[in-house]
């Protein structure tokens, strides 16, 4: 196929705002059918989209032929979300052709930002977890490793969120609507998956009898493809999503009989896998249905990494030498079992040796140090599912639990906390160690979660492997978080030190003289007045509240979740409004509080904690008393477009979970790189922070993991009602809540709430309340001192490169993985 030619893409008409224009319009006329005169802004988009991809395509399957010819590991991150956020702006930004596009655009009477705005957020994730998963995908393509996302292509993600009276309302996020430009449909890569049925043992080629699963169930997964472009479009790599079909999409003869809803039955079970990112498992349904999405797209990503293997290779000696599987948290657990399966019952090998394979190509990657969010399923639900994994999930552990008999007398309670079986909660198979033992790798994302990892959570199975866990703090990457989300401080950044950060965000550190430098960081300020002032008019746009860009921006955007203590903020909240309210404060900063962030539907704590967040916002907005000293806004529908927004914005980054159960953040980290200061506890990668920006350029507060820890276990005594009592500020804005000031409609709205605040206070909100206060006093005191917190500010932009996730993914490739390209061909078989 030598003499065939590939297309030369957009080149073929210029590169130039010219030729841009002509490859768009040829697109919006031959591909989306609509004349230049009565296009809309999403049928530009879609165009200018058709026109960048040529450009992407060309570069993606050189990127894949170069992948062949060298041979390259290939690493497979199997992950449950990647927030991707839109990927227009983040093509052209990497291609160095916004000013193109802004060109050509004008050249046909349309504004480009009114364009990049209709590209709708992919709903294929939620929080930390999947804009993890995209950052360390834009990395791996930054950096030359052949990597493969591998996930689910959900038709309505999580849910869109809106508010009604306060409350959270759950919509279908219709993402797909209008199409997706940016994925391409392969209906040739498509696999069978199985579920139910039985297990047949039948005589073997050895000793052993061959096992034959005959499935009650089955469905196909069809793969879709999105290019994942690296910077300057040097390398691009693939995410491939999977979507679920039924073998037979409509029953002919059960709807001739007059059985319409029959006829379409099995196709709406179907389909249902790849509808909606977690379904509530708070039923038995809901459990089944999120495990069987689990390990629906496990099957078909291991099948399909076999089957690229299997092209040029004869034998899966080598597997661990050509595959490297990153296991993104205990969702993809199960790929452990199903890749034994296919291992020993389709390909023949022997147990040991399979096992041996297994290890040799996963790795896990743990996030969560919070018991309840280490996934255990129900034994029968896992027998009646997937009867043969439950065999091997047996087998593995009954070899396991033997090694460790011989090897040393064990305890009881050892060999309990090592089973891959809980037998004291109503027999769950645990899904973290089943990763743990058939990865050769553990690891945590910040070093003080990799610390209480080895003594919490896997202390047993550390003393049976103590090295196999090890640390990877988490990053972000440049290209999204600073040089797309904040073009002032980026063409700041560019101007002063030169273009090389953007792809190596260490050289940022040649900022830091800078902080000394009146002219630089007047500079700096104003290119954060650009982005607030900004945010403050989209804010006025969307919900019709007007905020004053002057005052301190102090923002809190997570998940909602009572660790991350988005309540601590909320009562900070209520303590400035009362005291203002009652003529206390009057030279206090004006402050602008903004939230955001989703509830999971289930968890009813969290919805509280966001009902009274709006009811807090509701009341302190309309208060005259306060005037713009303070407002308060919890921003609906929080996805990655707005952290785009808000993060450039932000003068104060809010950081405060309980410390020792954030596993990392990486919010904190694009917060710090923006130029915001933080205000936290000694959680997660906060640790790390202050290590590289400096304490003086930090402000924490509160207790420590240990002393969580020593509350916890009793041997420190803690009486959240007495604290309360003990602190005039805290106790009013208690009483304030419970007594239904924020909701005079429904008095004891919050009365659970409180209940639970004064009587049990897992999360030690009340134990850090005067810590908290007094750290945002200090964080008050500085911004007071405008070129001390402008110097503040500064360094912690220049003192952020190592939180680049090229580091970390850099870390992985060359620690775990062992896929870091080389200049010279690589030995391993092409494929």
């Amino acid at each position: 196929m030598d003499h065939i030619h590939m297309p030369a893409g957009l080149e073929r008409r210029g590169a130039d705002a010219d030729g841009m224009r002509q490859s768009m319009l040829h697109w919006l006329v031959y591909a989306v059918g609509k004349d230049p005169h009565s296009a809309t802004r999403r049928d530009w988009y879609q165009a200018l989209t058709l026109a960048l991809r040529e450009r992407v395509v060309d570069r993606w399957m050189e990127t894949t032929r170069n992948v062949h010819q060298r041979g390259q590991k290939r690493v497979y991150y199997l992950s449950m979300e990647f927030l991707i956020g839109r990927l227009l702006e983040s093509a052209l930004g990497k291609f160095g052709l916004l000013d193109t596009a802004r060109q050509a655009l004008a050249d046909v009477g349309v504004p480009l930002d009114e364009v990049l705005d209709a590209e709708p957020d992919a709903a294929l994730g939620n929080g930390g977890l999947g804009r993890l998963a995209a950052c360390f995908l834009d990395s791996m393509a930054n950096l030359g490793i052949a990597g493969y996302g591998y996930g689910i292509r959900y038709q309505y993600g999580m849910f869109r969120q809106a508010f009604e009276d306060g409350r959270q309302v759950e919509l279908p996020e219709e993402w797909l609507n209008f199409g997706n430009p940016w994925e391409f449909e392969r209906p040739e890569v498509a696999y069978p998956i199985d579920f139910y049925g039985r297990v047949e043992a039948r005589p073997g080629s050895g000793s052993d009898p061959r096992q034959v699963w005959r499935s009650g169930q089955r469905i196909v997964a069809v793969a879709y493809d999105v290019p994942v472009v690296g910077w300057q479009g040097q390398s691009v790599n693939t995410l491939r999503l999977w979507s679920a079909k039924p073998i037979a999409e409509f029953n002919l003869e059960a709807f001739n009989r007059g059985d319409h809803m029959s006829a379409v039955a099995e196709a709406v079970s179907s389909k249902s896998l790849s509808r909606v990112l977690y379904p509530a498992d708070t039923t038995p349904i809901g459990q089944e249905l999120r495990f069987r999405q689990e390990y629906f797209f496990c099957a078909a990503s291991v099948q399909d990494m076999l089957r690229r293997y299997l092209k040029t290779n004869d034998a899966f000696d080598g597997l661990p030498d050509s595959v490297a599987i990153q296991l993104n948290d205990t969702h993809p657990a199960i790929a452990v079992a199903e890749l034994m399966r296919l291992l020993v019952d389709r390909h023949d090998q022997p147990w040991e040796r399979a096992w041996e394979l297994c290890r040799g190509c996963f790795g896990y990657t743990n996030h969560t140090l919070l018991p309840e969010a280490l996934e255990t399923w129900p034994v029968e639900m896992i027998e009646r599912v997937l009867p043969r994994h439950m065999q091997i999930i047996y087998e593995i552990n009954s070899r396991f639990l033997s090694g460790v008999s011989q090897k040393k007398p064990a305890k009881i309670d050892h060999l309990s906390a090592v089973s891959l079986i809980d037998e004291q909660h109503g027999r769950r198979v645990r899904m973290a160690n089943l990763a743990f033992l058939g990865s050769h790798k553990v690891n945590g994302v910040s070093a003080l979660h990799t610390d209480l990892m080895r003594q919490t959570v896997f202390r047993d199975l550390h003393q049976e492997f103590p090295d196999r866990i090890t640390n990877k703090t988490n990053g972000i990457t440049p290209r999204r978080w600073l040089h797309q989300c904040n073009r002032p401080l980026a063409d700041l950044v560019t101007r002063t030190i030169g273009e090389g950060w953007v792809g190596d965000l260490e050289q940022i550190a040649a900022l830091e003289p800078y902080a000394d430098d009146a002219g630089f960081r007047d500079a700096f300020a104003q290119a954060k007045r650009q982005n607030k002032e900004k945010l403050a008019a989209y804010i006025r746009r969307t919900t019709a509240v007007s905020i004053d860009p002057s005052a301190m921006f102090d923002i809190q955007i997570k998940r909602i979740h009572e660790y991350k203590r988005q309540l601590l903020n909320i009562l900070h909240a209520v303590v400035l409004y009362g005291e203002m309210r009652d003529g206390i404060g009057d030279d206090r900063v004006p402050r602008v509080k903004l939230f955001g962030g989703k509830a999971a539907s289930a968890y009813v704590a969290a919805k509280q904690i966001l009902h009274l967040a709006n009811d807090v916002s509701r009341t302190i907005n309309a208060d005259p008393a306060v005037r713009d000293r303070l407002k308060m806004l919890f921003l609906p529908n929080y996805n990655v477009s707005l952290a785009e927004r808000m993060i450039p914005a932000a003068d104060l980054s809010e950081q405060i979970s309980t410390a020792g159960m954030e596993a990392s953040g990486t919010g904190n980290m694009k917060f710090a790189l923006n130029g915001a200061l933080t205000i936290g506890t000694l959680d997660g990668a906060n640790v790390e922070i202050r290590e590289h920006v400096g304490a003086d350029n930090i402000v924490i507060f509160g207790l420590t993991a240990p002393e969580v820890a020593a509350i916890h276990d009793g041997s420190r005594p803690f009486d959240p009602a007495a604290t309360i009592a003990a602190d005039p500020r805290l106790d009013a804005a208690v009483r304030m809540i419970a007594d239904g000031a924020f909701s005079p409609e429904e008095p004891d709205r919050y009365r659970p709430l409180i209940d639970d605040l004064t009587h049990r206070d897992r999360f030690l909100v009340t134990a850090d309340f005067a810590a908290y206060c007094a750290a945002q006093e200090t964080v008050e005191n500085r911004y007071r001192q405008w070129s001390a917190w402008l110097r503040s500010t500064v360094l912690n932009t220049a003192r952020t490169g190592w939180f680049s996730s090229d580091r970390t993914v850099r870390d992985y490739a060359e620690e775990i993985w062992d896929a870091m390209p080389s200049a010279e061909p690589s030995t391993r078989a092409a494929e």
